[in-house]
């Protein structure tokens, strides 16, 4: 291993990048999932039954009428009428997202690139990378959660389902869009005045 890492010293550090990446995003990813499980009822407590949508467009995928939206979530009602979706669940997952990237974000700076750049400049290119996430995900939810109410009728198992599906893509989504700007913002003398 010792002479394929003195021949290959960039695919080396590529490969110890990419797989501390990984685990540390499917570790945050992983974190994400058990909060989706209890975080959407909490909130439903507080905010009862409340839409919140932008753009709000009618659409019909499988049969099933939804509403497809950047930002919030349309509440759906399943065949044994447990409401889901709206407010509530966009307060969840905008909880669940910033508190997994409280965590991500440390890790991934100080451990996967070992950076020592500027610090706020960081942050603020994180966030919006962050922001894009979290749109392109809402898009995403707002058409899975009504359709999976229409099909899963189980409530434990339509909410278990609706908790990893969401979080996997959100992942998969994060990973391909958090790394490309990581690997920018975090790159040595990114940010730096000249």
């Amino acid at each position: 291993m010792n002479q394929f890492a003195e021949k290959h010293p960039k695919l080396v550090e590529w490969i110890r990048k990419g797989g501390l990446f990984v685990i540390f995003s499917y570790v945050v990813t992983f974190i994400k999932m058990l909060l989706l499980m209890f975080l959407p009822a909490m909130f439903r407590g507080m905010v009862g039954n409340a839409e919140w949508l932008w753009p709000n467009i009618p659409v019909s995928i499988l049969g099933v009428k939804l509403n497809l939206a950047i930002l919030g979530n349309a509440l759906a009602t399943d065949a044994n009428g447990v409401v889901s979706g709206g407010l509530a669940f966009t307060l969840a997952n905008l909880t669940t997202i910033f508190l997994g990237e409280c965590i991500n974000f440390p890790l991934q700076r100080n451990v996967t690139f070992k950076s020592k750049g500027p610090l706020l400049p960081q942050i603020g290119m994180h966030l919006l990378a962050t922001i894009a996430v979290f749109l392109v995900m809402n898009l995403f939810t707002c058409v899975w959660n009504p359709v999976t109410n229409a099909l899963i009728t189980n409530e434990a198992l339509r909410n278990t389902v609706q908790s990893i599906v969401t979080t996997v893509v959100t992942g998969g989504v994060a990973m391909v869009i958090i790394f490309a700007v990581d690997n920018t913002i975090f790159a040595p003398g990114w940010g730096e005045k000249k």
